[in-house]
């Protein structure tokens, strides 16, 4: 059966965060149409991926042979989320906006995953794998709206995720999620309530579809 790699990273927790509520709903109907299947879940506000260090870089580029006790134990960190990533069968990331781009802890855990020669350049190790990223925001950063320029999380993730790990990337997008506690967005609740809506709804339909496909 196949295996999903839920990774959540922002800091409030579910019924308070547009992301994790609507990576919840992906989850669910993947577990619905996979109950046999596995789940590897990782919660980056509750269990934090330490920001790499000089120790696990070098690690990731030298003979295991010769680590220091230090580099064996950065590298033995750093193999397992990688060999996490290889061996999903599909990724959901939950990526809420954080002053214009990804929260700080999911930017760790990628840097520990990106390995250029085995996860990244010319050969990814899990080329192909889908991802889907729950990409939440306050408001709207959506082309022809004023702070288009300011999206850095789509823009980024879709070139070091598509581009570099050469995995399939895939974007739900709740906008406007803080209309309901903002008063000067308040003219704006109903657009924000579609919005999330419809991710529900796209999350749901997209788990279920690629569940079905890859337990064909």
């Amino acid at each position: 059966m196949p295996t999903l790699l839920h990774i959540d990273s922002s800091a409030f927790p579910q019924g308070a965060s547009a992301s994790r509520d609507v990576a919840a709903s992906f989850r669910e109907a993947w577990q619905r149409e996979n109950p046999d299947g596995t789940v590897v879940y990782r919660d980056l506000a509750a269990d934090p991926v330490p920001h790499i260090d000089a120790t696990a870089i070098s690690a990731g580029f030298s003979d295991p042979a010769g680590h220091t006790p230090e580099q064996q134990a950065a590298w033995a960190a750093r193999l397992a989320l990688i060999e996490e990533l290889e061996q999903a069968d599909a990724v959901l990331i939950g990526a809420p906006m954080y002053n214009f781009t990804i929260p700080s802890t999911l930017k760790a855990w990628l840097d520990h995953v990106i390995l250029m020669g085995r996860t990244g350049g010319d050969s990814p190790s899990a080329a192909g794998t889908p991802v889907t990223v729950v990409a939440s925001r306050g408001g709207s950063y959506a082309p022809g709206t004023p702070r288009e320029g300011f999206e850095f999380v789509q823009t980024y993730l879709e070139k070091l995720l598509g581009g570099m790990l050469g995995l399939e990337v895939d974007f739900i997008v709740p906008e406007l999620t803080l209309a309901r506690t903002t008063p000067a967005m308040a003219d704006l609740i109903e657009l924000a309530d579609a919005s999330r809506a419809k991710a529900h709804q796209d999350a749901t339909e997209k788990a279920r579809k690629l569940a079905a496909s890859l337990s064909a």
